[in-house]
């Protein structure tokens, strides 16, 4: 047994083990990019918090992961959001780019269905950004907690420059 082994208890974890570990409300960056305040989304509705707390990520991946444990809730029909209850009961809306339910489904792929469980890190959605830039909408995704009222208070712990599975805010 090496060094490593030894140091963490048996094997050493994977890169994958560690930026999925299974931390209790915690909510991930879905995707990688550049954390926006909320008040930075190019929507009023999101800007507003009218939905609920939380930030934006201006994308620079093209594949939406599962930011916790959870289960799909929600498929939008024309595929550009997705709804997810993490095991601990925190509901998110992942809704990527601005007004792209316009699009009808034109440049996304839903990777998951409804009342599908998922763990941390499981890829959700694949998404075209220069298909939402040809159609002249922002690529701007929403990270939105929509029963904050139902949950201890949220703080926003990243900004900056993020990579999928770095903690973005949790809630004590």
């Amino acid at each position: 047994m090496g060094f490593l082994d030894r140091l963490f208890g048996g094997r050493a974890k994977t890169a994958e083990e560690t930026r999925f570990s299974g931390e209790k409300m915690v909510v991930k960056a879905p995707m990688d990019g550049i954390v926006l305040p909320l008040e930075q989304i190019p929507d009023e509705t999101f800007a507003t918090a009218i939905l609920g707390p939380g930030c934006g990520i201006e994308p620079t991946g093209d594949t939406v992961y599962a930011p916790f444990d959870g289960t799909i809730t929600q498929v939008a029909s024309t595929l550009h959001a997705i709804g997810i209850t993490s095991d601990d009961g925190i509901e998110l809306l992942i809704h990527v780019g601005m007004d792209t339910v316009e699009m009808q489904g034109k440049g996304f792929t839903a990777l998951v269905k409804e009342e599908q469980k998922v763990k941390a890190g499981t890829a959700l959605l694949k998404v075209d950004l220069d298909a939402i830039r040809a159609a002249n909408h922002p690529t701007t995704t929403a990270i939105i907690v929509t029963n904050a009222d139902d949950l201890p208070k949220l703080h926003i712990i990243a900004g900056g420059i993020v990579s999928t599975g770095t903690p973005l805010f949790k809630f004590e």
